[in-house]
């Protein structure tokens, strides 16, 4: 069965972007990325870059980890308004959204209905796993069918900002296995954790 995977860049205080909700690797962010951390995406998650990256990087291996990438409105937004209406043409793209009534772009799938059960539909079908990329909302609603966290854990902290979870996820305690991790010399650490009895 296919696993959901939160593979997300978060502080060391567990912020994923600032209190705006804007690109934290964009323009005016604040996330460093140095030349490692570069490496290790290409290397090991190249189906995560999104397209503009992967033609800056001249990236065109597929990936093995995902082929599947579920997104929030407000995060795919961020892409919009930089022109973007499809960051991941190399992967089935799936936006979730009770506000947008048309796709910008003919291969970004929206959906409008409970994303709990779109992710039980999607573990059933063949293929590699599905990539959550986010926003907090989003996982937060899928906390419960998420199977395994990939944190890219940079070296710093910002104090406030949005959260790995939005606040309207559900109390409830899980414990995690470390699977994986990978130290970069910069300081990022990428941790993998699986989900117990996942």
């Amino acid at each position: 069965m296919r696993r959901l995977v939160y593979y997300i860049a978060t502080t060391l205080d567990g912020f994923i972007a600032g209190p705006d909700g804007g690109d934290p690797t964009g323009p005016n962010g604040f996330w460093p990325i140095p030349e490692d951390y570069i490496q290790h995406l290409v290397a090991e998650y190249p189906e995560t870059l999104p397209v503009q990256a992967r033609q800056a990087l001249s990236v065109t291996a597929e990936g093995t980890h995902f082929d599947t990438v579920l997104e929030g409105r407000r995060s795919y937004e961020i892409g919009l308004a930089a022109g973007i209406t499809d960051a991941y043409p190399h992967l089935r793209h799936l936006v979730f959204s009770r506000t947008l009534t048309k796709s910008p772009d003919p291969a970004v799938e929206l959906v409008a209905y409970d994303p709990v059960a779109t992710v039980h539909e999607l573990k059933q079908q063949d293929g590699k796993d599905i990539w959550l990329l986010g926003g907090a909302e989003l996982a937060g609603s899928l906390y419960a069918e998420i199977d395994t966290l990939i944190l890219k854990v940079g070296p710093l902290t910002i104090g406030d900002g949005i959260p790995l979870f939005s606040r309207k996820a559900a109390f409830d305690p899980r414990t995690w296995t470390r699977a994986d991790h990978t130290v970069l010399k910069s300081g990022a650490v990428f941790l993998t954790y699986t989900r117990v009895g996942s």
